[in-house]
């Protein structure tokens, strides 16, 4: 389950980024990115559910976003690294079927693989901040408490 959410998330992540530079239906530009890139992925409804949740709370999560990382306007941050808060943002704030530290986590591989040096640190950083602000502290996984 778990490959094909980050295959869609990625489609989601190419979907956001084009839509910046070249305007057009998101909706569309997914299901070309999706035939093109991802013809056998079986997890399209989640990607498409993503992506309707990203364009129906846009304000709120870029709102989010600017209040959680001041030092930089979100018009100044890299448009790939925004698309991938903009993922992070929503699965954090509004999908309560996602655990927060897993939406950070393949934020962080995302922005691994299509970001600068400094994207998954960034990443990181703003998520980290926004999970501990909507659930509080939550403990690293793999790792037990012992009595």
């Amino acid at each position: 389950m778990a490959s094909y959410r980050h295959l869609a998330r990625t489609c989601v992540m190419q979907t956001l980024f084009v839509h910046e530079f070249h305007g057009g239906d998101p909706v569309k530009i997914l299901e070309d990115i999706l035939d093109e890139f991802a013809p056998k992925l079986t997890g399209r409804d989640f990607a498409r559910t993503t992506l309707a949740g990203i364009i129906e709370n846009k304000n709120e999560i870029l709102k989010i976003i600017a209040e959680h990382a001041p030092q930089w306007p979100v018009d100044k941050i890299a448009k790939v690294d925004r698309a991938i808060l903009e993922i992070g943002v929503y699965e954090i704030v509004c999908a309560s079927d996602i655990p927060p530290v897993v939406a950070i986590n393949e934020a962080v591989e995302i922005a691994k693989h299509f970001g600068d040096e400094s994207s998954p640190k960034f990443v990181n950083g703003v998520l980290s901040t926004i999970m501990k602000k909507y659930h509080g502290e939550i403990p690293k996984t793999g790792k037990k408490d012992r009595d």
